[in-house]
């Protein structure tokens, strides 16, 4: 009896991969300021995070993809995790950066999906959503990896870095995603400011594009005769 049920979970997940990240996502951006207010430490963003980084892998297309982008995730999040004595310091910039460069993949696996769509359903909407927001947290993880890696590189309005904290990092990113431009947050080096260029100029031509995809595939749908 279990293996039936294993069985029809695994399917339930497989046919609903991009919906769960969804909401996994959510639930990561809806807790984070909660554990901010609570006085929670870096840690516990950090492990839902990872929770996150491990939905969005496993929503990857391709059985071998998805294994090799696990194993690159688990090795370096273990890396970042590590006594710094063990490994040194300065090994953590470029596990932040595998964690970002696989991240970034899985978005692009998602966009892939929702982009290849010929018929428009909910977990093509997922996917499209799921992977802007994604792409926001990874870019808040970016933006956070390079003010550890060289601090100073961001500032708030009064001119101190003391509060950028991971949290800020990824507020600062979807500010930044969505074009809002508070200004409460400043990058001041150069590798910032590129970053952030490339933030914001990114997720404009994605909201256009994909807008414009989803549309189309589902008026075209609409026009079929034999579309449902």
């Amino acid at each position: 009896m279990r293996q039936p049920v294993a069985g029809w979970l695994i399917n339930a997940y497989g046919a609903h991969r991009y919906g769960v990240l969804f909401y996994t996502l959510l639930l990561t951006l809806g807790t984070a300021p909660l554990l901010a207010a609570l006085g929670f430490s870096t840690n516990g963003l950090q492990i839902l995070l990872a929770f996150s980084l491990l939905a969005a892998v496993l929503g990857v297309q391709g059985r071998q993809w998805r294994t090799l982008l696990m194993l690159a995730a688990a090795v370096a999040v273990g890396a970042y995790a590590a006594p710094t004595a063990a490994l040194g310091r300065g090994l953590e910039p470029a596990a932040v950066l595998v964690v970002a460069a696989v991240a970034l993949l899985a978005t692009a696996s998602a966009v892939h999906f929702a982009m290849s769509a010929r018929e428009v359903h909910a977990e093509h909407v997922y996917a499209a959503l799921s992977a802007y927001l994604v792409a926001g947290l990874t870019f808040g993880v970016i933006h956070w990896g390079i003010e550890r890696a060289w601090p100073g590189s961001f500032s708030d309005s009064g001119g101190s870095a003391a509060g950028f904290t991971l949290s800020t990092a990824i507020y600062f990113s979807f500010v930044t995603l969505a074009t809002l431009g508070y200004g409460d947050i400043v990058p001041k080096s150069e590798m910032a400011r590129s970053i952030v260029v490339l933030e914001a100029v990114g997720g404009q031509l994605y909201v256009a594009v994909m807008i414009a995809r989803l549309v189309g595939a589902r008026l075209q749908t609409i026009g079929d005769p034999r579309g449902r």
